[in-house]
C-alpha cells in the first residue's frame, strides 16, 4: 500500500515500514503521530484520490529534533567594505511510518 501525504506543507510518498527526514514536529522519541492529509492511497493496483480517500497514516518519532546542514548565506559589495554572513541549519524530525489504514 502507498500514500501521498501532506506533512507541514509538504508531499511526501510513504509506505509502511519507511522511515523519512519531515519538517520538525512537536513530540519525543516514540511518540506517535497522526497524518489525516492523505491526498492519494494505492491498494494494490486501486487508485483513490482527492476527496475519496479516508486514509489516516500513523508515525511514530524515531529522533525528535535532527539538524540539517549547515547553509551560509554571504552577501558583499565589492569596493564599499560591505559583508553579511549568515548562517542556519534546519530542523528536521525522523519518523517511521507504520502503518496506512
Amino acid at each position: 500500500m502507498l500514500a501521498v501525504v501532506k506533512i507541514a506543507g509538504q508531499q511526501f510518498k510513504v509506505q509502511a515500514g519507511d522511515s523519512l527526514y519531515v519538517p520538525h514536529l512537536e513530540g519525543n522519541n516514540g511518540d506517535k503521530v497522526e497524518f489525516t492529509e492523505v491526498l492519494m492511497v494505492d491498494n494494490n493496483g486501486t487508485l483513490t484520490v482527492g476527496s475519496a480517500v479516508k486514509a489516516t497514516v500513523t508515525a511514530e518519532i524515531l529522533t525528535s529534533l535532527v539538524q540539517g546542514d549547515k547553509v551560509i548565506a554571504f552577501k558583499m559589495k565589492r569596493r564599499k567594505g560591505f559583508k553579511k554572513k549568515h548562517g542556519h541549519r534546519t530542523h528536521y524530525t525522523k519518523i517511521k511510518i507504520e502503518s496506512i489504514a
